[in-house]
């Protein structure tokens, strides 16, 4: 579980982008409120839904088990993690979060965040990562990335039982869940108001000429050995970034977010290239997406300090001139001194990136679903 960070300062315009700062100001002043708020709050017992249980994260997060349909290896669940504070309202409005390869969702702030917008906040473990992985099975593995059509579409029902048929969900994506998110958009039209997407995994690195060499050699590989480790080539590097123990600020359980990653398997590889070959033939996803990446990519099998201010993940560069594809209303946001994942960035950072979600959302993010 993650502590909380102190409060953020004022940051001089010097220190943002143009035109971010009104946002940014706001967005502080929310937090101070809010903590205010949360530390003078006296502590009150609630009662939990059927099916609702305290969540790892503890008070006020809880989770639900959705029973999934079992695959080879056995039975499969997700897990739905909802926020829902003492001072939460019902509301009409839900973001679910969906995060990324060798991940599970522990980005506190990025509930606490949309539950100031007064919007419902939900989380999504898919099938056999983190919350929702189980003993004997192969961590994050599936042959087509269509196969969270049926997480997603539980999570759904979940969050509308929980507030209403009518509630406007917004996806908001990570990494390889940015990838589900967007696909899963395209061909569920009219089901969601808006995405979110926090350096989407949109195209391979070093560009669709690496895919698109190595792709008959994943695909043979994965029709005769589908579970057959590939080489690791995680260095560690990222983690280093953000983990307390090594000068970042986030604690997280190894368990489900180990280092090095997850190992990497044909079959699932062939699933993400099939996925970012549709992303480069074109989507046509008629909700507003917002696109936020870094502004450099530092990838490199050594150790450097530069990567505590740029993606050591993914070619920000590809996915940046991916996201133009999506669909008819993209906004791409560029974030200065921002890691793989923006949430967990430096706080004067992460403090740009969430105004900017809010810019985006009060302007574009509530269409109707």
């Amino acid at each position: 579980m993650t502590d909380r960070v102190p409060l953020p300062r004022f940051l001089s315009r010097a220190e943002t982008p143009e035109g971010v700062v009104p946002a940014l100001d706001a967005h502080i002043s929310d937090v101070v409120a809010h903590e205010l708020a949360r530390r003078t709050r006296a502590a009150s017992p609630r009662t939990r839904g059927a099916g609702w249980e305290q969540d790892v994260l503890g008070d006020p997060f809880e989770v639900r088990t959705l029973e999934l349909t079992p695959d080879d290896e056995g039975p499969v669940v997700a897990s739905l993690v909802r926020y829902r504070p003492p001072d939460a309202v019902r509301s009409a409005r839900a973001v679910l979060y969906v995060h990324g390869w060798s991940d599970y969702f522990f980005q506190t702030e990025t509930a606490e965040f949309w539950h100031r917008q007064g919007v419902a906040f939900y989380a999504l473990d898919l099938r056999k990562y983190g919350r929702s992985l189980r003993p004997g099975q192969t961590p994050g593995y599936v042959t087509t990335l269509r196969t969270y059509d049926e997480d997603l579409a539980a999570a759904l029902a979940e969050i509308r039982a929980d507030l209403g048929p009518h509630t406007s969900v917004m996806l908001h994506g990570h990494s390889t869940g940015g990838l589900t998110a967007v696909l899963w958009a395209d061909r569920h039209p009219g089901q969601t108001s808006g995405l979110v997407l926090n350096s989407p995994w949109l195209e391979l690195q070093g560009s669709s000429v690496v895919r698109t060499v190595s792709t008959p050699a994943i695909t043979q590989l994965a029709r005769f050995q589908a579970k057959a480790p590939l080489p690791n080539i995680d260095t560690g590097n990222y983690a280093r970034t953000i983990r307390r123990s090594d000068g970042g600020e986030w604690e997280f359980d190894e368990r489900w977010r180990p280092t090095p990653t997850f190992p990497v398997r044909a079959g699932w590889l062939r699933a993400i290239i099939a996925g970012h070959a549709e992303v480069a033939r074109g989507l046509r996803i008629a909700q507003p997406v917002l696109m936020m990446a870094s502004s450099k990519t530092v990838i490199s099998p050594r150790w450097s300090e530069d990567m505590r201010s740029a993606d050591s993940v993914l070619d920000v560069e590809a996915i940046v001139r991916r996201a133009v594809q999506l669909g008819p209303t993209v906004t791409v946001a560029r974030i200065a001194g921002a890691v793989h994942d923006l949430a967990l960035s430096a706080l004067p950072v992460r403090s740009v990136y969430y105004a900017q979600i809010q810019r985006w959302a009060s302007a574009y993010g509530w269409s109707d679903s």
